[in-house]
């Protein structure tokens, strides 16, 4: 029965975090992937460090933000500063985490909705939208604490 516990978890804090992010424009520092998962990944009882960043309001203010944390990427937060565990791209499920392509050199982050979407920020649109992606360059499982 735990397992459909831990479902429903997954399932709220997707929720959560889409009703929080979607349609919401990107601003850096406030509304960007970074603070999406960090939002995502404390509904699902993770202590996220990010605010001990400093606040940033551009692309490279967000770089220097991951530099001052000591972290090279974000991939680098969830694998070695959280442990969680990385996982194949066709056993994603809702509420995991995944890494997409991007075109400025900074890790674009996502939550997994299920049935193949995910909530992300997408450069032809201003707020957090669903999208299908069709490249995810690494994932994450993330179980609820």
């Amino acid at each position: 029965m735990r397992s459909h516990h831990i479902m429903v978890a997954r399932r709220d804090a997707a929720q959560a975090t889409l009703d929080r992010f979607q349609d919401v424009p990107h601003t850096w520092g406030r509304f960007d992937c970074a603070k999406m998962v960090a939002f995502h990944l404390r509904q699902l009882g993770y202590r996220v460090g990010i605010s001990k960043a400093g606040e940033y309001s551009s692309l490279l203010g967000a770089k220097r933000a991951l530099s001052r944390l000591g972290w090279p990427t974000l991939s680098h937060a969830l694998d070695e500063v959280l442990q969680l565990p990385r996982i194949g791209f066709a056993s994603v499920i809702v509420g995991d985490v995944l890494q997409l392509p991007s075109e400025d050199g900074v890790d674009a982050l996502a939550v997994a909705l299920g049935n193949g979407r995910a909530l992300g920020y997408h450069p032809d649109v201003a707020g957090a939208v669903v999208v299908q992606p069709i490249e995810i360059t690494a994932a994450w499982r993330v179980v609820p604490k």
